[in-house]
């Protein structure tokens, strides 16, 4: 970030440039009620919206905090010139037809920046921003939103899309916001910076992202920080699943791990949650807002209906959040508050018997609320208000309060469900907010506002991750921190940091063992015997196995190893689809067969022992990200690997920790812990393995293009795991 936006988003005077657009945002902030000054600029205009209008900024009493500017490209350059001169606190640049546009708009952006100096500019192609706090809009466009109250807390909501800016400030679901940004092409301020600004409000409780890309990854990284602590939670939607996967190359890993997979790992790793609709992006604000982090998964809900209860109950399969048997004790105080007509489970269907009387309703939700759980919902629809009356839900709202009010001590998470955003009115919202209880639209969008918190909840719980090993080369990395260590160490030091026990921790060496001698600059794929060579050098167990070119050589190397063996066709990336391998072959005659089939195929074979009663097996793979650098894929393995999809992209560094639950996060899981009476699977060989993969790559980062292990077979409990497959594609031009 150039400089402090404090100024800029929180200004006392406002100066506006342009006309019809600057008219709009004098409007707009009269409408809020912003108590500061307005000086608008305008070559000819004696005054806009009835403010007296200033001929040029040199001619305003004193340097704004802030500045809209509405004038087109070129006019918006002479503008920032002007302000960064006066020692303004920083510009809002709406014309558009910058790096978006063409050539010229690219070399105009230039000079914006060139311009602006150390004056904070967001923008071009920008609406600005609404400041609900204190009622500061730099904005040229109607909006949905109410300034907060005084001491009121809100959201703050940073979107890339101008238009969905205003769709979110339009919405009707209660949430309050504190700040609405956008970020145009974020020539100067990108979304971490203003993301780092208004966490620091103390009037905001949480943030929610909406964004297309990532302005830094050291930058988004710091926002997970300050986030954590601050005990901020971070909501993320990022749009582009649906963009074409990069097409796979030589390696399985390459057609599983895309660049949305690699962005999610990044969300993930970060701590912030994820949310994938705009409705779960504001209902998650709210239970954020309100609540927090979740501490866990463990969900309570009651309904007088039956139906409401299923539908909670369904729509939970599938997820981490779930609803967990209540016991005896918890049975019991809920059976004394509601007789023996109605069955007690969770979720708690608790009938009609109790409706309209508030000190028996209050024993039933105070009784739920009492539970061992994380969250406890309550599902109710109201009747629609210009058709019906609601007086008969007023008991049952009361009795809500009331329970909160009564387990309060024990600090508990409640929310009001309504099944259908529809059927509440804001005004009940707002009053359940004030008590600390969230009202959220939608079962599904309350249980995915659940489980992101949770994992939110989660994810702070862990030590915080490494900063991503991005692709920025070795030397773009010692530039930018000032570190000329003759070693060629990788440093992620920020610049001038002094080398310490933290730092040399980031600090990641090269190892001392070479890779082959290429005799030209491009990518080479690595045959599997010199793959697997080069994975033994570095701790990652391979089967005992050797390169034959005769039949009479393979006969005594499987004679030496040890039946049964495998015997494959070197130089095939896809052998199982080439038909270039041969497996359990039990003797001397089969071996001979196979021998013949395949050195047609190659003039080098490779002949290698069977690994022994595979408990499961699994890909481990690495392949390049243009914003991520190497980005590693974990899941099942086999022949079905494109099919199942089952698998975890993880960004390096990871932790032992992290990449041991990715593996039990896999369907495949169920196999490692010992399926239906199977051996348990050995997991820590299997860790241990992916560790060393990881080592190796993070060694040969600059080299390294994509790596592939399908399949790791993983043994059952102390016999090890073992790279049955391999394929390396390195890069000699680095």
């Amino acid at each position: 970030m150039k400089s402090d936006l404090s100024r800029l988003l929180r200004p006392r005077t406002i100066a506006v440039v342009g006309g019809a657009f600057a008219a709009m945002v004098i409007r707009q902030c009269r409408l809020m009620n912003f108590d500061g000054e307005i000086w608008p600029v305008h070559p000819t205009k004696d005054a806009i919206e009835g403010v007296p209008a200033f001929r040029s900024i040199d001619e305003l009493p004193a340097a704004p905090d802030a500045t809209f500017i509405g004038v087109n490209r070129h006019l918006t350059l002479e503008i920032v010139a002007a302000l960064a001169k006066r020692g303004a606190g920083g510009a809002v640049c709406y014309a558009s037809g910058f790096l978006e546009a063409d050539s010229e708009g690219a070399s105009l952006q230039a000079e914006l920046v060139k311009v602006a100096g150390e004056m904070p500019i967001l923008g071009p192609n920008c609406y600005g921003f609404i400041n609900y706090v204190d009622g500061a809009l730099l904005w040229p466009d109607q909006h949905g939103g109410r300034r907060l109250a005084p001491d009121e807390q809100g959201v703050a909501i940073i979107t890339q899309s101008s238009n969905i800016a205003i769709n979110l400030s339009m919405q009707r679901r209660g949430l309050p916001i504190a700040f609405m940004l956008t970020a145009g092409n974020q020539a100067m301020v990108g979304l971490s910076d203003m993301a780092l600004a208004v966490l620091d409000n103390p009037r905001v409780t949480c943030l929610g992202m909406h964004i297309e890309g990532f302005d830094s990854l050291a930058g988004m990284e710091a926002v997970a920080r300050k986030a954590r602590q601050l005990n901020k939670p971070v909501v993320i939607l990022k749009v582009g699943k649906s963009e074409q996967a990069q097409q796979a190359t030589l390696s399985h890993t390459a057609s599983l791990a895309g660049a949305h997979a690699a962005s999610q790992a990044f969300i993930e790793r970060l701590g912030f949650g994820r949310v994938e609709t705009l409705p779960a992006f504001l209902e998650t604000l709210k239970l954020l807002h309100v609540h927090g982090a979740l501490l866990g998964y463990r969900l309570g809900s009651m309904s007088c209906s039956g139906g409401e209860a299923s539908l909670v109950a369904d729509a939970a399969q599938g997820k981490k959040i779930h609803f967990p048997v209540l016991s005896a004790a918890e049975k019991s105080v809920l059976n004394e508050a509601l007789g023996p007509m109605v069955t007690v489970n969770n979720p708690l269907d608790y009938h009609t018997y109790v409706w309209g009387d508030v000190a028996k309703m209050t024993r039933v939700y105070a009784g739920m609320l009492a539970v061992d759980t994380d969250l406890t919902l309550l599902i109710m629809d109201l009747p629609r208000a210009d058709r019906c009356t609601a007086e008969g839900w007023e008991p049952a709202f009361l009795a809500f309060e009331a329970a909160v009010a009564e387990t309060v001590a024990k600090k508990v998470c409640a929310v009001l469900t309504v099944s259908l955003p529809e059927n509440i009115p804001e005004a009940i919202i707002q009053r359940f907010m004030e008590q600390g209880i969230a009202v959220i639209g939608g079962i599904e969008e309350t249980l995915i506002a659940a489980e992101v918190a949770a994992n939110i909840g989660q994810a702070w719980k862990r030590p915080e991750a490494m900063p991503v090993m991005s692709s920025v080369k070795k030397a773009d990395q010692l530039a930018a921190c000032n570190h000329n260590d003759p070693s060629g160490e990788l440093c992620r030091r920020s610049p001038g940091e002094s080398l310490n026990e933290t730092s040399a921790e980031l600090c990641i060496a090269h190892t001392n063992k070479p890779l082959p001698k290429l005799s030209k600059p491009v990518s080479v794929t690595l045959d599997e015997a010199t793959a697997k060579a080069v994975f033994k050098a570095n701790g990652i167990a391979v089967p005992q196995g050797q390169t034959v070119h005769s039949l009479n050589e393979a006969t005594a190397a499987a004679e030496a190893i040890g039946y049964p063996i495998a015997l494959k066709a070197l130089g095939i990336a896809h052998k199982t689809e080439a038909n270039a391998v041969r497996l359990n072959l039990q003797n001397s005659q089969q071996l001979s067969e196979a021998f013949a089939d395949l050195q047609h195929l190659s003039e080098d074979l490779y002949l290698e022992a069977m690994v022994q009663r595979p408990v499961a097996e699994l890909i481990v793979g690495l392949s390049r990200d243009p914003l991520f650098g190497l980005v590693m894929t974990i899941g099942a393995g086999g022949i079905l690997v494109e099919l199942l999809q089952d698998n975890v992209t993880l960004l390096l560094p990871s932790s032992r920790e992290v990449i041991d639950e990715a593996l039990g996060s896999l369907k495949a899981a169920a196999l490692l812990r010992g399926y239906r009476g199977k051996p348990v699977a050995d997991m820590a060989a299997a860790v241990d393995a992916i560790i060393n993969i990881q080592q190796y790559a993070l060694s040969h980062a600059d080299q390294l293009q994509e790596l592939d292990i399908n399949p790791l077979m993983v043994c059952e409990a102390g016999a090890g795991a073992y790279a049955a497959d391999a394929l390396i594609v390195i890069n000699s031009d680095s």
